[in-house]
Parts: C-alpha cells; sequence; structure tokens
C-alpha cells in the first residue's frame, strides 16, 4: 500500500508480487528458527487483510467506470476479513485449503486484466468475477496446498503437475498466465476432490 501511495507510477501487479515473496519468507524464516506465537499469528492476518483484501479492492475500486457498480470492489476486502479469521479458527486447514487462499484471489484478481486489451475490462464481466472470486474464498471447496513433505514423485504428483502447467501458461502468456494459474489451481483442486472421494466411494 505504501508503495502504491510513494510511487503510484508502477504497475500495482509488482507490489503485489513482492507482498507474495515476502508473505512466503516470513513464515519459512517462522518455520526455520521454529518461532511462533498467537499474536505473531493475528499479526500476520491482519498484513494479510490489508495486501492481499485491500489493495486488490482499492484497484478494483479504481477500475470500475461506474458511480455505483464500483463499491462493490469493497466486498473483496470484507471477503478476505472473513476468509482470514475462517482460516485462524479452522483447525481442518492444516494441510490444505477451505476456499481459495487470499493471496492466490489477489493475484488472480490484480493480473485478470492482463487478459484484455489495454487492461480494460468490460463491467459486465468485472463485476461476475469480482462476486465470483468473494464466494470463493469462503466456499466450502477444498484445495491442495503447495506444501512439500518430501520431493519424490509419489505424493506429490498434482503439485508437480500443477508448477508445471504453471511455468508454462506464465512462459506464455507472462502476466495475463498467473491469472490463467489461479483458475487451473482451482480447478486441478476441484477435479483432484472429485477423483478423491470416488475413490473413496468405492
Amino acid at each position: 500500500m505504501l508503495g502504491i501511495i510513494l510511487m503510484p507510477s508502477i504497475d500495482p501487479v509488482w507490489f503485489m508480487g513482492a507482498a507474495c515473496v515476502f508473505d512466503f519468507l516470513d513464515g519459512f524464516v517462522a518455520r526455520l528458527l521454529k518461532v511462533s506465537s498467537p499474536i505473531g499469528k493475528e499479526l500476520d492476518s491482519l498484513a494479510d487483510m490489508v495486501t492481499f483484501g485491500v489493495l486488490p479492492a482499492i484497484y478494483w475500486f479504481h477500475s470500475i467506470d461506474h458511480p455505483q457498480l464500483n463499491y462493490l470492489a469493497l466486498l473483496i476486502a470484507v471477503f478476505s476479513a472473513l476468509r482470514l479469521a475462517k482460516f485462524n479458527i479452522d483447525e481442518r486447514q492444516v494441510e490444505g485449503f477451505i476456499g481459495v487462499p487470499t493471496p492466490a484471489n489477489a493475484l488472480f484478481l490484480i493480473t485478470f486484466p492482463y487478459l484484455f486489451a489495454n487492461k480494460t475490462v468490460p463491467i459486465e464481466i468485472a463485476i461476475p468475477v469480482i462476486l465470483l472470486f468473494c464466494w470463493l474464498m469462503v466456499s466450502p471447496f477444498r484445495l491442495f496446498a503447495l506444501k512439500f513433505k518430501h520431493f519424490g514423485w509419489k505424493g506429490n504428483e498434482l503439485r508437480f503437475t500443477f508448477l508445471i502447467g504453471a511455468v508454462l501458461l506464465i512462459g506464455i502468456f507472462q502476466l495475463a498466465g498467473v491469472a490463467l494459474t489461479i483458475i487451473l489451481y482451482i480447478l486441478a483442486s476441484l477435479i483432484s476432490g472429485r477423483r478423491g472421494a470416488g475413490e473413496a466411494a468405492t
């Protein structure tokens, strides 16, 4: 947020990318040093709320050229807060996620305009996309986490396949490929979940 205020000419996508890197590093360093605390968990969620909730909400608020409908973009911040609060009290989300994580949601929303000419998203598409992804954050759908207990292929087939697909999409479509990667992540999780449920039933 501070970067956008001080350097408004820089595309917000770069600040979002930097935020994702630091979001990964702070958890990595905490695990490496074996330090954690309840207040650290809450502060991490607060930082995520500002970066992955408020930032995309403001971005879309200014991107939607409508004097009333642009306020719907503020729902991104509201649902991000709800998503983070649910995550903090839900003990089922240790090995994976229930609902789209806020960083993935923010990355999609920030890079989605790159799929269109001049990064101009028609309002007929923008509003349904915002509403859909707000709902996906608090949806009951289970999504896999990119956490590797080991780096062998067996047991990590889904993760490795997704990473290969992500590299290809970003390599071909560049920043637009990030949005496509998030869509791939959601679809791969849903397909994997249905397959797992089917195998469990048999």
